[in-house]
């Protein structure tokens, strides 16, 4: 029976179902009447089929203040590190370790990002059709939107600290956060059946850092990535003083990206 029943599975996929929600319940939950919620879904599939478009239309949770905090304290405690080109890099990695650690741990508590992974799972398993064109394109749509809130964040750090893109990889930040978001997200799908991902540690000083410290494989996966699309542009240390000015330059930047990402 079990290798019937794998083989079964292994031809159609195995699939995720919100058979653990009850209609029912969901109607004496929202307290409206049962004839008012059969007039607007005669079916409950019907029903389930508009709740995980809105789940997908609405995934990931914005963590975007938490990382500006983070970038400000760094910062603050590391202000000497702005003068010269080598440790603004070290800056740089410093900041990728702990935001990339900050995000990993973000993802993996949060239920609405657990939802996000299983929507991929319900939709797979869904029939050809309108609801699973919907769900895809809600889902393309919310990955669109998480994509663009990252591409956003990486040039706005590159701009502030000097960087650009490596010409040869006729590349843009949308490249990178593609890459960024899916390490990212392979990363928390592992550590759910391995939790040593979680807690793994080396102490090194890697792609440059300005001394050994504690990496997360989070941070050094997410290094390696941006270490491979970004360099220092040679045209920031002509062109600009780092002085009081500039850290105020950097701070309004990042009162601005709380802004549109709230």
């Amino acid at each position: 029976m079990l290798a019937a029943a794998t083989a079964m599975i292994n031809r159609t996929g195995l699939t995720v179902s919100l058979d653990h929600i009850s209609f029912e319940d969901v109607i004496r939950a929202a307290g409206v009447s049962r004839s008012t919620a059969y007039r607007h879904w005669p079916y409950k599939e019907l029903f389930f089929g508009d709740l995980v478009k809105q789940l997908a239309a609405t995934a990931g949770p914005a963590i975007v203040d938490a990382e500006i905090r983070l970038i400000k304290r760094v910062l603050s405690e590391h202000l000497d590190w702005l003068q010269t080109p080598r440790r603004r890099h070290g800056l740089v990695l410093e900041l990728i370790r702990q935001l990339a650690l900050l995000d990993f741990q973000s993802i993996l508590a949060s239920p609405a990002w657990r939802t996000y992974l299983a929507l991929h799972a319900t939709f797979s398993g869904l029939a050809e059709g309108e609801l699973r064109d919907q769900i895809q394109a809600a889902l393309a749509q919310a990955e669109a939107a998480r994509t663009a809130q990252i591409a956003q964040a990486w040039q706005l750090l590159a701009g502030m600290f000097g960087y650009r893109l490596r010409p040869e990889l006729a590349s843009g930040f949308d490249a990178l956060a593609t890459l960024l978001g899916a390490t990212m997200r392979g990363l928390v799908i592992t550590s759910l059946s391995t939790p040593d991902v979680a807690v793994h540690e080396t102490v090194a000083a890697p792609f440059g850092a300005a001394g050994e410290d504690a990496w997360s494989l989070p941070a050094i996966g997410l290094a390696a990535i941006a270490t491979a699309f970004l360099e220092p542009d040679p045209a920031v240390d002509v062109d600009v003083e780092w002085d009081e000015q500039r850290l105020a330059d950097i701070g309004r930047a990042l009162d601005t990206w709380r802004a549109s990402g709230a």
